[in-house]
């Protein structure tokens, strides 16, 4: 499958945000999405091997969106946050988003798409309808379902055995699982895959055990998405 590179978005710090869509047309597009939190390489790493095999793959009917890194420059320092400190999945505006926070790692900025790494986001929204996201993140080995894929959530479970959770046990104001839902009716999948821990893990095997279930949600999304 041949993907070519939609306009870059711009960081604080005037990085590239690299963006690519697949030839196939459409009303609505598949997003699939890593780095948003800069610290989490694991998320990061599983949408660059999937994006390495989507590329070979032919037989795929739907429209995809795959932003390989959004906080480009929280990932070149290891942070959370992006250069204004800001977290990224707490500045959208969902209706729940505040300006209150209790940890600094949640800090959601002075308003809602205050940041350029989510206005381009909301560019790209608003250009290419998104139809569902699939978030590659790093925590808790989880997937959490926002909106109308618990489906999809529970068939993703059967290949890597992750919980399945539509609560991941804080509030999580302004952020894509809440937006997206209300905003364009675009339900959010979280993939939460495991922190590395010392030697004992390497990304290599955070992928192994779920390369059959991301290729497996890639092929059967067509029967979850509408």
């Amino acid at each position: 499958m041949n993907f070519v590179p939609l306009k870059s978005g711009k960081t604080v710090e005037g990085a590239d945000i690299e963006a690519f869509c697949n030839e196939v047309k459409g009303q609505k597009h598949v997003y699939l999405l890593a780095g948003v939190h800069g610290d989490e390489v694991e998320g990061v790493y599983c949408l660059e091997q999937l994006f390495k095999w989507l590329k070979q793959v032919e037989n795929i009917e739907y429209p995809i969106i795959v932003i390989p890194l959004l906080n480009v420059d929280g990932y070149r320092t290891g942070t959370r946050l992006n250069s204004h400190g800001v977290d990224l999945n707490r500045n959208l505006p969902s209706a729940c988003w505040a300006l209150e926070f209790t940890e600094g790692k949640y800090n959601p900025g002075p308003k809602p798409f205050s940041e350029p790494e989510n206005l381009f986001l909301k560019k790209l929204f608003e250009k290419y309808t998104p139809s569902i996201m699939i978030s590659f993140h790093s925590w808790k080995p989880m997937i959490n379902f926002n909106g109308s894929c618990k489906g999809l959530a529970e068939f993703i479970a059967t290949y890597n055995s992750y919980p399945v959770k539509s609560d991941v046990g804080h509030p999580t104001p302004g952020s894509l699982g809440n937006y997206l839902p209300q905003a364009y009716s675009a339900p959010v999948i979280t993939l939460e895959f495991p922190v590395l821990e010392g030697e004992t893990m390497m990304l290599k095997d955070i992928w192994k055990e779920n390369e059959t279930a991301m290729r497996e949600m890639i092929l059967s999304l067509d029967n979850f998405i509408s």
